[in-house]
């Protein structure tokens, strides 16, 4: 008889722990997959709309990595937090303009995500994989065409590199300076030149880009 009772009691102890970690398996499961009447019925039943991950991926931050447009917007429209950041310092918008994800790009930023941070930008991200449509939008709100990574990676360094000419011309459009230099001292010129991206290299010389590696000797 006690044993009967120990058991029952343990089963009401355990069994709390047992659904919460059900539905934490089932909301990180839906975010990444963009079930949004999954992740709605979850968040009714008061699920927290902020729940994470083990590597700090917030299900915002799952939805719009993955392009889930619909989930995003069920997530911005619940007020999960729009600037949180995983543990490689990545936003949402951040993976959202780094993958292409133009509609999620344009949910965020309706929902008043930050397009300037410190580290790599979103607008940074989208230049290195030459997300042109997606670099005029964030410029369009309020990107720092210029703002820099820890190295000195600015968005016409890292699209100057990729050979992204169409987003070049976007950001030299929009006053990028060509001869800001990476810790290295190599300038998008030299990124260009170095991937022998021929084309860029010529624009960004008519822009007034130079090569970091140019040495003023001064006569003493």
């Amino acid at each position: 008889m006690i044993k009967k009772t120990l058991s029952t009691a343990l089963l009401a102890i355990a069994f709390p722990v047992l659904v919460c970690a059900g539905t934490y398996e089932e909301l990180i499961q839906g975010a990444g997959q963009g079930d949004t009447p999954a992740i709605a019925a979850l968040v009714k039943r008061g699920a927290s709309v902020d729940t994470t991950d083990s590597e700090g991926n917030t299900l915002l931050i799952l939805a719009a990595r993955e392009g889930h447009g619909e989930l995003v917007d069920f997530l911005v429209r619940n007020r999960a937090k729009l600037n949180a950041r995983n543990a490689a310092g990545d936003t949402a918008l951040r993976l959202a303009a780094f993958r292409g994800h133009q509609r999620v790009v344009e949910l965020l930023l309706a929902g008043g995500a930050a397009v300037n941070m410190p580290g790599w930008t979103p607008l940074s991200y989208a230049a290195f994989n030459g997300h042109t449509e997606i670099a005029r939008r964030l410029i369009k709100a309020g990107a720092e065409v210029d703002a820099a990574s820890e190295n000195g990676t600015t968005a016409l360094i890292a699209a100057a590199r990729g050979g992204h000419l169409e987003t070049v011309r976007v950001l030299l459009g929009a006053r990028a300076n060509p001869n800001l230099a990476l810790e290295s001292g190599e300038t998008a010129l030299d990124a260009a030149l170095k991937q022998q991206h021929t084309e860029i290299a010529e624009l960004l010389r008519k822009a007034g880009g130079k090569s970091g590696k140019t040495v003023t000797i001064q006569v003493r």
